[in-house]
Formats: structure tokens, C-alpha cells, sequence
């Protein structure tokens, strides 16, 4: 084959490999959406809290405006938003806002823990078996957070860090019909 004609083939591959990394995100977008069967209402999950004690979405949280935020204590978008999701939390809590920091199953309890008791995280933090974060359409990326109506229908998904001023606007329209 001439030089002339591999660098032509080595033209064509190349869109065709970013029409195919296109396709596999819009799979994965897809499969976000579409993960709780098209309902988009918040799975029956049960969390469990680092002092041991278990909340459930079907329940506890039943009625109320919540977020749900998987994270790790490896991920710097997550470090990285934290502040800012405890700045939200305290804005909110007043009105009625409750707030689950769900630590994914890779990692160690006692980083989360550690983390958690030395930035003094004011909202409830679970540590997920695997179990929580597939129930909300296998979640993989972190962050990941949800944002929950008091009917029990996610309102938005974010993966990665939220626009805060949208999550903001957001929660304050969901709380505001007490």
C-alpha cells in the first residue's frame, strides 16, 4: 500500500472513531435516563448510615425534598464539591431539605468515616454495599447526585459537579410548595 493511500485510510478511521465515542456516550446518556423503566420516581432504596442506622427512600424520606449524592473520598470533582454541597445542605435544611452523602462500595469505610468527622459534614453519610447505587441505574461515575421531589420523582441528575445556581433555583421551587 502506498504512503499516499494509508495516510487517505488513516483519514477515514478517525471521524469514524469519534462518530463511534459519540455513539457510546449517547448509549450511556440513554441508559441514564431510561434506567428506572422511564418513570424517572426514586427507587425503594434502603441507606446505610455510618452509626449504623438505616433510612429508606420508600419511608423516611417519603414526603420530603432530598438529595442523594454517590461519591468517594478518591474522586477530586467530589472533594471538590463538597463545600460546596454542605453550603446548599445548610441554605436549605430550614426549609425542610434532607440530604444523604452515599460513599460508593470501593471506598474504605474508614477514609469516609475519617473524612467525614473531620470536615464535620452536617447531612446523613452511608456507605452503599453496591446495592443503592445500582438501584438508581447503576451508578458509576461519581458524582452523581439526585435531586428529589416530595412526590418521589427525581427532578434532576446531575453527574458531576452541579451549576449550583441552577441547584439552587431548583430546590428553592421544590421546597417553596410546602
Amino acid at each position: 500500500m502506498s504512503q499516499a493511500t494509508q495516510e487517505t485510510s488513516k483519514r477515514a478511521k478517525s471521524p469514524l472513531r469519534y462518530i463511534a465515542m459519540a455513539l457510546v456516550a449517547g448509549v450511556i446518556a440513554c441508559t441514564g435516563y431510561f434506567a428506572f423503566g422511564g418513570q424517572q420516581k426514586v427507587p425503594d432504596a434502603t441507606f446505610t448510615l455510618l452509626s449504623g442506622q438505616k433510612i429508606s427512600t420508600a419511608s423516611d424520606l417519603k414526603g420530603k425534598v432530598y438529595l442523594v449524592n454517590f461519591w468517594a473520598t478518591s474522586c477530586e470533582t467530589c472533594m471538590k464539591e463538597m463545600p460546596e454541597m454542605i453550603n446548599t445542605y445548610n441554605k436549605f435544611k430550614g426549609r425542610g431539605l434532607e440530604f444523604v452523602a452515599v460513599a460508593m462500595n470501593y471506598d474504605a469505610p474508614m477514609y469516609v468515616t475519617n473524612y467525614a468527622q473531620t470536615r464535620n459534614l452536617p447531612f446523613k453519610v452511608a456507605m452503599d454495599d453496591g446495592s443503592a447505587a445500582k438501584q438508581f441505574g447503576n451508578v458509576q461515575l461519581t458524582p452523581t447526585t439526585f435531586v428529589i421531589d416530595r412526590n418521589g420523582k427525581i427532578l434532576k441528575r446531575y453527574v458531576g459537579e452541579p451549576t449550583f445556581a441552577e441547584l439552587d433555583q431548583l430546590l428553592d421551587k421544590a421546597l417553596g410548595s410546602a
